[in-house]
């Protein structure tokens, strides 16, 4: 029923979009900052603020000469120091909860564009958002989510609805390429949509010919104009091979976590959508256009062969899963299934007179929140401990550690590898080297000169040096080590620091 009080009603969508923003802002919030990459991408955006220049090279590490550096991200990260100068690291991971949230919001909305069944639209969306959790991370990738869904609703539009926003891409193509790597998924949708249609453009006839032929030719004009704004960059043409480079090379996705396959042991919501996926599917009597079936191929692949891309799989499947759903549900008959079109059909015309669009607006005020990179897992003494104590010389770290002290220290500290990985190909395997304490690990260590080393506590390397007269500890913690090269120059830090094995081995004898 429609009534005045409608006005302030929040529909469907808004309240998915306060659930999670609020659940995110004010909950769940430090999962956001479990990847200490926020911190670089903070920093990075600093630079280019303070010099107006977008590197080039590197400027974190202290390998000379700079190692070449592609900063394919440079609008991201400016974005993101603009919001932590203005409201520190709790504004970021408030921005990015936002961010989130209207990722899925827009989901559910272009759904209900096609009218199909909103109990089953907000319980796909929910399930693809579920799914998604496990790479909601403060982050440039979440641009690129939220990008996915505007480009995705564009050309199904365009192709399903004969509604032509197609002049829209080449200018949210000139945004995405510079804000995240992900662009090159724009490319690959519309190159689906443009197979899709030359298929059946060869296999039709007719007035229906025609109409393929149309499509066909006005996708491939907004493919080269998306090229042409595509290379407004900083690196020009050459970001076009960058994201080929980086996932064709099977070292770095093989030592990426992140690039591995999803592990199905734990809580994964994943497995539920992937499993309604193929049940859906099965039953269905209605086929796929060749461009949804190419679409749930490939993003399946995707999905399977690396869990970062969870999240496109739940963004691409969950509209076509709803189409298919939806032609069952008005196929099938009985008293339940009228019972629940009903009051579907309920549910959406109030759905449609809800007018609160408020809601979302309010519930950006940001209240009594505070966030921080988390103590229990980043370094954030054992970095307090360094910018007291300003040691010299180079250092070994963790890639994690790396990016934490980049964000915490420096330029005072610049580090041996963090979590640019594609810019430190070669020096990932001398890292897992010296970590994994293999054989050769202290001719790296002299041919970096490294003075100092910071890394995990508890872990292979800190275990060994703990025996070596070599190394002596001078800071420990749950999280990190601090182990200077016992040489005549750190001799004031050692003598400074001499009991902090003690100490260890004190409180791992404790009973608490």
């Amino acid at each position: 029923m429609k009534t005045k009080y409608n006005f302030f009603l929040p529909s469907i969508a808004d309240t998915l979009f306060l659930g999670i923003f609020l659940r995110l802002s004010f909950q769940a919030g430090k999962s956001l900052l479990d990847d200490a990459d926020t911190g670089y991408h903070i920093r990075v955006g600093e630079f280019i603020l303070n010099t107006l220049v977008v590197p080039k090279s590197d400027i974190f590490s202290y390998t000379s000469p700079p190692l070449p550096w592609t900063a394919h991200e440079w609008l991201s990260e400016v974005i993101m120091a603009l919001v932590h100068k203005a409201f520190g690291i709790t504004g970021v991971v408030i921005f990015f909860s936002f961010l989130i949230a209207i990722v899925y919001y827009l989901l559910l909305k272009t759904t209900r564009t096609e009218k199909r069944n909103i109990i089953l639209a907000t319980l796909l969306v929910g399930l693809a958002a579920s799914s998604s959790q496990l790479h909601w991370l403060a982050r440039p990738h979440i641009f690129s989510l939220l990008l996915t869904v505007i480009w995705y609703y564009l050309l199904d539009a365009y192709q399903y609805k004969e509604k032509n926003y197609l002049y829209f891409l080449p200018a949210l193509m000139f945004l995405w390429v510079n804000l995240h790597g992900g662009f090159m998924f724009g490319f690959t949708l519309l190159g689906v949509y443009l197979i899709g249609n030359a298929a059946a453009f060869l296999f039709t006839r007719d007035e229906e010919q025609k109409s393929h032929g149309k499509r066909l030719r006005l996708l491939a004009i907004t493919s080269i104009a998306c090229l042409t704004t595509a290379v407004i960059n900083p690196s020009g043409y050459h970001i076009l091979l960058f994201p080929f480079k980086l996932t064709s090379d099977k070292f770095l996705t093989d030592s990426i976590m992140e690039y591995l396959s999803p592990n199905f042991h734990g809580w994964m919501p994943f497995r539920y959508l992937l499993f309604l996926t193929i049940g859906i599917l099965a039953i269905s009597k209605d086929r796929l256009s060749l461009i949804e079936l190419i679409l749930i191929i490939g993003v399946s692949h995707m999905a399977l062969y690396s869990i970062r891309h969870v999240p496109l799989f739940a963004i691409i499947a969950t509209p076509i899963l709803l189409r298919q759903a939806d032609l069952l549900l008005e196929r099938a008959d009985g008293a339940w299934i009228a019972f629940f079109q009903r009051r579907s059909e309920g549910i959406a015309r109030i759905d449609e007179s809800s007018k609160g669009h408020l809601w979302p607006i309010l519930s950006v005020s940001k209240g009594k929140i505070e966030y921080s990179f988390d103590e229990k897992i980043k370094p954030v003494a054992a970095v307090e401990f360094l910018k007291k104590e300003s040691l010299a010389g180079n250092m070994f770290n963790h890639d994690e550690f790396g990016d934490y002290i980049i964000y915490a220290a420096w330029p005072k500290y610049k580090v041996f590898i963090d979590g640019r990985i594609d810019m430190y190909r070669d020096r990932i395997k001398e890292f897992l080297q010296v970590g994994n304490v293999e054989p050769g690990w202290e001719e790296i260590i002299r041919k970096y000169d490294i003075k100092w080393i910071i890394y995990n506590a508890n872990s292979p390397l800190s275990m060994f040096l703990m025996q070596r007269n070599d190394w002596r500890l001078i800071y420990a913690d749950k999280v990190a080590n601090i182990f200077v090269k016992n040489i005549p120059e750190n001799r004031a830090i050692i003598d400074k620091y001499p009991d902090v094995k003690l100490v260890m081995e004190k409180d791992k004898d404790s009973p608490n």
